[in-house]
C-alpha cells in the first residue's frame, strides 16, 4: 500500500475506501503483484540451483484463489492436513507437487494421503514404522530435528532439542532401522527451523545438519530445506537477507550433489514470506475512548479476525488511511471482543474519528486464517487485487453460517433441580 498525494493506493491503482465501500469491513485485502515479485525474488537467489522448486506453505493461507496462483506461477504446495491436501488437488496440483507434512496426526490420515498420491513426509518414528509396515512400495521422506534454535521466539521456533517437530538426528540409526526392515525407500529429507529467521549463518548451520543427515541415505530424490525467513512488518525492520542465504545455501547444496554423485531437487516452503505483505486487514473505527491515562481506538473488529498480537505479540503496522495528513497522535488500538485484544500499544497514528478506516500490513499470512467466531462473531470478507481489478474471494459470514451446524433439540426440557 503506497501513499501519492494524500491517498493510499493497492497495487498502484485500487483505493482501498473504494473496496470498503464495495465490500465493507472489517475485510482481509490481498495484493497478487507483491506475491509474484516475491516468488520470482526467491527464484532469482537460487538461480544457481539446477532444479528448484518453492513449494507454497498453504497453511499461511489457504483461500482456493491464492493456492490456485501459486499453482500458476509454477509452485508446488506444501500441506500439513488431509483438507489442505484436497484444497490444493481442487485448486489444479498434480498429486506428486503436493508435500504432505502432518505432526501428530494418525496412521489413517497418512493413509487417506497417500492414497491421493501426494509426497508423504514422516516425522515421528511410530508412523515410520506403521507406514513401512503397510505400503513399504510408497517411497516417504523423513523430517529430521537439527536441534537447532532459529525463529523469531519460542512459540514460531520448531527446530529445537525440545520441539515436537520432526525426528530427532541422534534417532537416525532407528530410522535406517525400520528403512531397512520394511524395505522402504526414502526419497528425500526435510527440516524446518522456525519463522522469522533472521541470522543466515544459523540457517546455514542447519542447513547442513541436513546435508550430513542426507548422506545416510542412498539415491534421494531431493532435499527439502524448509523456510521460516523473516519479512519487514515496519520501516527500517530486519529480515532475512534472501540474496545472501541464496549463496551460501546454492554453494553448499552444489558442493554436496557433486559429493553425493546425484543432481537433487532443492526444495523451500515459504509461506509467510509469499503472502504476509500481500495483505491487509482493513477495519473501521467504532468510538475513541479516554481513559485517565490512554486514548484507545476501538475497532469493530478483534483478536476473533487478527489474533497473531496477541497470541505471538506480533507486530502489525496501523495506518489511518482515512486521515492521511491530519497531525500524529498517541492511540493504543483495540478490539471489540470480551478479551484483553489490543492490537497495538502507544501507536502513533494520523488523528483517529469515530469511522474511519485503519489498515493493519502484513495481514496476509497467518490472519485470515488463525480467524474465529468467538463471541459468535463473523470472520471477514477476502478480497484479491489482480492486475488493477479486485474480486471477492470469500464472503463475510451471516448468522446462517453461525448456526449452520448446531442442532436445537426443541423438546428438551429443563432440568429438575428439585
Amino acid at each position: 500500500m503506497r501513499l501519492e498525494n494524500g491517498k493510499y493506493w493497492i497495487n498502484d491503482k485500487i483505493d482501498p475506501l473504494d473496496l470498503v465501500q464495495t465490500y465493507g469491513v472489517p475485510t482481509y485485502v490481498y495484493d497478487t503483484s507483491i506475491m509474484k515479485d516475491h516468488y520470482d525474488r526467491l527464484c532469482s537467489a537460487f538461480k544457481g540451483v539446477r532444479r528448484l522448486k518453492i513449494n507454497y506453505a498453504c497453511k499461511a493461507l489457504t483461500n482456493i484463489n491464492i493456492v490456485r496462483f501459486f499453482k500458476n506461477l509454477g509452485s508446488g504446495l506444501d500441506t500439513v492436513s488431509i483438507q489442505e491436501v484436497l484444497i490444493g488437488l481442487k485448486a489444479g496440483f498434480d498429486p506428486h507437487d503436493i508435500m504432505y507434512t502432518p505432526n501428530g496426526v494418525s496412521i489413517e490420515e497418512f493413509t487417506k494421503a497417500k492414497n491421493l498420491g501426494v509426497r508423504i513426509n514422516i516425522d515421528n518414528l511410530e508412523i515410520l514404522d506403521q507406514f513401512g509396515s503397510l505400503y513399504s512400495d510408497h517411497p516417504v521422506s523423513i523430517r529430521i530435528n537439527p536441534h537447532i534454535m532459529a525463529g523469531g521466539n519460542a512459540k514460531i521456533s520448531v527446530g529445537h532439542i525440545d520441539s515436537k517437530f520432526g525426528i530427532s538426528i541422534h534417532q537416525m540409526d532407528e530410522v535406517l532401522e525400520i528403512i531397512q526392515k520394511h524395505e522402504m525407500r526414502v526419497e528425500g529429507v526435510h527440516m524446518h527451523t522456525g519463522s522469522d529467521i533472521l541470522d543466515v549463518d544459523v540457517f546455514s548451520r542447519a542447513a547442513q545438519v541436513l546435508l550430513n543427515t542426507a548422506k545416510k541415505f542412498k539415491n534421494l530424490d531431493f532435499l527439502d530445506f524448509g523456510s521460516g525467513f523473516k519479512v519487514p512488518y515496519k520501516l527500517g525492520d530486519v529480515h532475512t537477507n534472501i540474496e545472501y542465504l541464496g549463496e551460501k545455501i546454492t554453494a553448499q547444496f552444489n558442493e554436496f550433489i557433486k559429493e553425493y554423485g546425484k543432481d537433487l531437487e532443492l526444495i523451500f516452503e515459504p509461506g509467510k514470506f509469499l503472502v504476509s505483505e500481500a495483505g491487509y486487514l482493513l477495519a473501521r473505527v467504532n468510538v475513541i475512548k479516554q481513559s485517565m491515562t490512554k486514548v484507545f481506538a476501538q475497532l469493530d473488529s478483534g483478536q476473533n479476525h487478527l489474533l497473531r498480537p496477541m497470541f505471538y505479540d506480533a507486530f502489525h503496522k496501523i495506518i489511518n488511511i482515512s486521515n492521511t495528513d491530519g497531525p500524529k497522535k498517541i492511540y493504543d488500538v483495540v478490539g471489540y471482543i470480551c478479551e484483553t485484544d489490543t492490537f497495538g500499544v502507544n501507536r502513533e497514528i494520523n488523528e483517529i474519528h469515530p469511522n474511519d478506516i485503519l489498515a493493519f500490513r502484513n495481514a496476509g499470512a497467518y490472519c485470515f486464517m488463525m480467524s474465529s467466531n468467538y463471541n459468535s462473531r463473523f470472520r471477514p470478507a477476502e478480497v484479491l487485487v489482480h492486475e488493477g481489478d479486485h474480486y471477492l474471494i470469500r464472503k463475510r459470514e451471516t448468522m446462517d453460517d453461525i448456526l449452520r451446524n448446531q442442532i436445537e433439540i426443541k423438546e428438551l426440557k429443563p432440568l429438575n433441580l428439585a
